[in-house]
């Protein structure tokens, strides 16, 4: 069920993509306003990751399914899914495989 936003929150935002249009707002802030307020409905903030991406990130860390589910604190058989594509990685997951893929799996350790 999605939430209604009530007049007073359509005009925050409202207010708030016109400060971010004129440059007076941040762009973090920005996104920081719409998320909380938008929910669901808000742009994602990590790019979605396909599974031979992921399975290269694995392979470029030179890791093992067991060692990256253990980075992530998944399971091994999830990280498997998502590597067969029979999962979608989401949430916290999607975003730290956009670090490693960003900037390797140091930016874990």
């Amino acid at each position: 069920m999605v939430k209604k936003l009530s007049r007073l929150t359509t005009a925050l935002l409202e207010t708030a993509d016109d400060m971010h249009s004129a440059g007076l707002m941040g762009d973090d802030t920005y996104r920081k306003i719409t998320v909380r307020h938008l929910g669901p409905d808000a742009p994602p903030t990590a790019a979605p990751i396909t599974p031979e991406e992921i399975r290269g990130v694995r392979e470029g860390a030179h890791l093992s399914q067991a060692a990256l589910a253990k980075y992530l604190n998944l399971t091994t058989g999830y990280v498997s899914q998502l590597e067969r594509g029979t999962k979608e990685a989401k949430g916290p997951a999607l975003a730290l495989l956009n670090v490693i893929r960003r900037k390797g799996i140091e930016a874990l350790m």
